[in-house]
C-alpha cells in the first residue's frame, strides 16, 4: 500500500484499511505500507516530482519483497482452519 499525504493521516488510512481488510481475513504482510510526506507545510506533492526519493523507492521495494514472501509462505502453507 503506498499512501501520499502527512504522516499521521498516512498511519491512520493505513490503519484502518489493513484492520478492514484484516477483518475480511486478509493477511498483512509486515512492513506492507509505504509513504512521502515531504516538508513539513511543503507545497510539493508527490504526483509532482521528478524522481521517486531514494528513501521512498526502498522503502516500496521492502514493502514488495515482504508481501511476496508472506504470498510464498502462504502458497506452500495455508492457515489452519476449521474444515
Amino acid at each position: 500500500m503506498s499512501v501520499s499525504s502527512a504522516t499521521r493521516t498516512a498511519r491512520i488510512v493505513s490503519a484502518e484499511t489493513f484492520q478492514a481488510l484484516n477483518d475480511l481475513g486478509f493477511s498483512i504482510p509486515a512492513g506492507g505500507v509505504a509513504y512521502w510526506v515531504g516538508e513539513a507545510m511543503g507545497s510539493v506533492d508527490f504526483k509532482e516530482l521528478k524522481l521517486t526519493p531514494a528513501k521512498v523507492s526502498d522503502a516500496i521495494e521492502t514493502t514488495a519483497r515482504n508481501a511476496a514472501h508472506l504470498a510464498k509462505i502462504l502458497k506452500a502453507e495455508e492457515y489452519p482452519g476449521k474444515n
